[in-house]
C-alpha cells in the first residue's frame, strides 16, 4: 500500500457499517465477532451489555461498534433537543482543518443537569467502559460535533490521547464513546479508524490547521501496514474506542448534517497529577437505562415550549 502522506492510499477501503464488522485483510489480523448482550429490563425493552468477546475485540482492535446504543425513540428525541438547543450553538467553537475549512463542537467538562449529560451516566455505557478499561470510570468531558452540511471541515488523523498526555494523564486508560445522532456516512464525513493502531502506542502530535494532529510521517508508515475502516453508523448506534487509536474524518460536502455525541471518559487510576482543561477524578453516579426516554421526552417538550 503506498500513500503520499495526505493520506489518501491506492485502494478504496471497504466500509463499515455500524451492523457489520471490519474485513479481514492481509495486513491486520480479523477483528473477533461481536455478538453484544442484550440486558432485558422489560419484556420489549433491552440494552447493551459487553460481552467477553467485546472485550477482547476491545484490546485487540481498538473498539467495538454498537448498533442500536440509543433506541430509535431515544435518539430521535436527543436529536430533537440537540438542533433546537441554542446554548449548543453558543458553547461552540470552530477550528480550522488543513484545508481552512471550518470544524465546529460544543464541549462541557461538568456533569450537568441536562439530557446529555444523562447520557454520559447511562449504564449502558459507563458499564462497558468499566470492562473495557478494566479500571472505575469517571467523566473526562463531553461533546457534541456540529458537522453540518456542506460546511462541516475534516478532522485529521489523530490519538485523543495525543492531547490528553499534555493535561496531566499518565496512561493511555481511557477512551470515548462516539454515538451517531444523525446518520454517519462516508459521503457526509463519518469516523475512519484504523484497526489495531492504538498498539503503536502514542504518537507525537503538532499544529495542523488550528487542529492538533498525529505525526504525518509515522501515520503514512502505519498506513503503509496497516487498514483504514469507516465507522458508517444509523442514528442511534455508537462505537466504543481506545484513546490511542488513530482516527480522522473527511469534510461534509453532502446536504445531510453529520451531528454525533461523544462521551469521555478516564480511569480512577489515572486521574491527572496536575490541574488541566479536564477534571480530576471524581465519583461518577451511574443511571439506570430507562430514564433517559422519559427524561428526552421532557426535555423536547421544554424546548419547544421555549421556542
Amino acid at each position: 500500500m503506498v500513500t503520499d502522506g495526505t493520506c489518501r492510499s491506492t485502494f478504496l477501503p471497504q466500509p463499515l457499517v455500524g451492523r457489520q464488522m471490519p474485513q479481514p485483510s492481509l495486513a491486520q489480523p480479523a477483528p473477533l465477532a461481536m455478538t453484544p448482550r442484550i440486558h432485558e429490563e422489560s419484556p420489549t425493552v433491552r440494552y447493551y451489555r459487553t460481552t467477553p468477546a467485546d472485550v477482547s475485540q476491545f484490546q485487540e482492535t481498538g473498539y467495538v461498534v454498537v448498533p442500536n446504543l440509543l433506541h430509535g425513540d431515544e435518539v430521535a428525541l436527543l436529536r430533537q433537543v440537540a438542533k433546537k438547543d441554542a446554548q449548543i450553538r453558543q458553547r461552540a467553537t470552530t477550528r480550522s482543518d488543513a484545508r481552512g475549512a471550518a470544524t465546529t463542537l460544543a464541549l462541557s467538562n461538568e456533569v450537568e443537569d441536562d439530557l446529555y449529560s444523562h447520557v454520559t451516566r447511562l449504564r449502558r455505557i459507563v458499564d462497558a467502559m468499566t470492562q473495557f478499561l478494566g479500571d472505575e470510570v469517571y467523566h473526562y468531558h463531553h461533546k457534541m460535533m456540529l458537522k453540518d452540511a456542506y460546511v462541516g471541515g475534516a478532522w485529521e488523523w489523530h490519538q485523543d490521547y495525543g492531547y490528553w498526555y499534555n493535561f496531566g494523564c499518565l496512561w493511555p486508560r481511557m477512551a470515548s464513546c462516539f454515538i451517531a445522532i444523525d446518520r454517519a456516512t462516508r459521503e457526509n464525513g463519518c469516523l475512519q479508524v484504523i484497526p489495531g493502531s492504538h498498539h503503536i502506542g502514542r504518537i507525537d502530535h503538532g499544529k495542523v490547521g488550528e487542529q492538533t494532529g498525529a505525526d504525518p510521517e509515522r501515520v503514512a508508515a502505519a498506513l503503509e501496514r496497516m487498514e483504514v475502516q469507516f465507522v458508517e453508523l444509523a442514528p442511534g448506534d455508537a462505537i466504543f474506542f481506545h484513546c490511542n487509536l488513530l482516527h480522522r474524518s473527511d469534510a461534509n460536502t453532502s446536504p445531510e448534517p453529520r451531528w454525533s455525541l461523544i462521551c469521555c471518559y478516564n480511569t480512577r487510576s489515572n486521574s491527572p497529577y496536575k490541574p488541566s482543561r479536564h477534571p480530576f477524578y471524581q465519583p461518577l453516579e451511574v443511571l439506570e437505562d430507562e430514564s433517559l426516554l422519559p427524561l428526552a421526552q421532557q426535555a423536547a417538550l421544554d424546548i419547544s415550549d421555549d421556542g
